[in-house]
């Protein structure tokens, strides 16, 4: 699997980033993978490379950019300086430096069309769906699995956006998590409703906040097996 570390200009700084195409000619539908609040590392490669391995050009940026090059981070022993990297990335920001991202897309011989998907896990999830809002013309499927912060009182929440999200969207929440406000999902289902959007929202039984990424200890193969064949399954159907 062609792997390559490149570096993203966005008017904020250099953003180190995974690019992975699949093996043999493309072009590509290409994907934005929005990472979750524990970083850039190996297992979020590994998930990318999974995912272009079924025929997409996989962008992974290390949205932790602002403070420097994506570096391992310890949940445990580093959880303010964690909280403090979340905090930076706001929806307004994401939006800017989804900006970079595409044009650098818009750049590659090996990406076919600007039509892409998008996927996100935990703060990724959120973010998914403010890019889904802000570049609806861009985006045509964007995935949320454990996110945070999907519909909350915020005037930036994302549910907020449903008007504007032309693309499908699929959100797989947890059953335990600690993340969501109480009736936050229902609200945001309610918003893709009232909307008119095409979604699905769809409770993984269970399991909790992280289910899906390899390396957390709350790792549950079946249910992330399961994510993987919605996620495909949605792709396919938007990208192909």
């Amino acid at each position: 699997m062609p792997t390559s570390e490149i570096v993203i200009q966005t008017d904020d700084g250099a953003v180190d980033t995974y690019f992975v195409l699949p093996e043999g000619a493309g072009p590509w539908p290409a994907v934005i993978f929005y990472m979750d609040g524990l970083g850039l590392r190996p297992e979020l490669v590994q998930m990318a490379e999974r995912l272009a391995s079924h025929g997409y050009a996989v962008l992974l940026p290390n949205l932790y950019y602002r403070h420097g090059p994506a570096a391992p981070l310890d949940f445990e022993t580093e959880r303010d300086r964690m909280m403090e990297m979340v905090r930076s990335v706001t929806n307004a920001a994401i939006v800017k430096d989804t900006k970079a991202f595409l044009g650098f897309l818009d750049m590659q011989s090996s990406v076919g069309g600007p039509k892409i998907g998008a996927v996100g896990y935990c703060m990724g999830g959120a973010l998914v769906l403010t890019v889904a809002g802000n570049f609806p013309e861009r985006v045509a499927a964007g995935a949320s699995f454990h996110g945070a912060r999907l519909a909350t009182d915020a005037p930036d929440s994302p549910h907020l956006l449903a008007p504007r999200m032309a693309g499908e969207i699929y959100v797989g929440v947890s059953e335990i998590d600690p993340y969501l406000e109480p009736g936050e999902t229902e609200r945001l289902e309610a918003a893709l409703k009232d909307a008119g959007a095409t979604y699905a929202v769809e409770i993984y039984p269970g399991v909790r906040h992280g289910f899906a990424v390899p390396g957390h200890g709350v790792y549950d193969k079946p249910a992330s097996e399961h994510h993987w064949d919605r996620l495909l399954a949605l792709f396919a159907r938007a990208l192909k």
